[in-house]
């Protein structure tokens, strides 16, 4: 018991002082993530925005890819099965997606999610207001319209913005926890999930399939949970502790351990 709660408090210490642009795997075949730094961006085209302020997070360094699912899921849905191992998983459904996380946070015992739509555009501007995830040049971060050939493409092969975050442009659209509001007025200014009674969700980044002008950081889609199609996947958040959690958390198992049980921990 006592090993126990050392090993836990440990790890969860380690997870506190972990540095924004630390990439990191919770197992061989999870998704590579990266540490997003807590910080406040204008959310939205100019003249269309709202302040969003956002705590420290993890997010996958490119989407889940083929291979990540079948380590996880046991089987494969895409479309473009050819692609490989590498290629994004497609044709998975908003629901598909959480029962991947939920075997995922098993797996690891952490809590990953889909990222709410707030910090999946704060993860791709990355600090920035460019046109793209990373660039004002489509090109460079992004596989889209007549220059994809047709079909998505091995995750990383185009340039990372700033976070180190590959294809948050093009290859397929993505996926995010928040149900879909036709504008942003009452959206939440903390970065959370933004839930409504609306019967789609929302997906952002584009794909293989669309033209320049649909990869645009601030264009947003949309559909149900249940439907599947050959440009939709994915990409991972997970919940990290924020300042002063970890501390907190270490003093109330401390109180639980019996007065003999603290001193042997000493």
């Amino acid at each position: 018991m006592l090993l126990l709660v050392a090993v836990n408090g440990s790890a969860a210490a380690a997870e506190s002082i972990m540095k924004p642009g630390k990439v990191f795997r919770d197992c061989p075949d999870c998704p590579e993530m990266v540490m997003i730094p807590s910080g406040s961006f204008d959310m939205g085209e100019m003249g269309s925005t709202h302040r969003v302020m956002l705590q420290r997070f993890a997010m996958g360094k490119t989407e889940v890819t083929q291979g990540q699912w079948k380590a996880i899921m046991d089987n494969n849905p895409s479309a473009f099965l050819f692609c490989g191992d590498s290629c994004p998983v497609d044709q998975v459904s908003w629901n598909d997606a959480q029962a991947f996380i939920q075997k995922l946070s098993v797996k690891t015992g952490k809590q990953y999610r889909l990222p709410s739509e707030s910090e999946w555009e704060y993860a791709c501007r990355a600090g920035g207001r460019q046109e793209y995830c990373g660039s004002d040049d489509v090109n460079s971060v992004a596989w889209y319209g007549i220059f994809s050939l047709g079909k998505p493409h091995p995750v990383g092969g185009k340039n990372a913005n700033v976070f180190g975050l590959y294809d948050m442009s093009g290859n397929v659209w993505e996926w995010v926890g928040d149900s879909y509001h036709a504008n942003f007025n009452g959206a939440p200014s903390d970065g959370s999930v933004w839930q409504g009674d609306s019967a789609e969700r929302v997906l952002r980044g584009s794909s293989w399939d669309e033209d320049p002008l649909g990869a645009g950081v601030a264009l947003r889609n949309w559909r149900r949970p249940e439907a599947r199609y050959k440009n939709i996947g994915f990409r991972v958040a997970r919940t990290f502790p924020q300042a002063g959690e970890v501390s907190m958390r270490k003093r109330k198992s401390a109180l639980k351990l019996a007065p003999e049980q603290r001193r042997s921990s000493r």
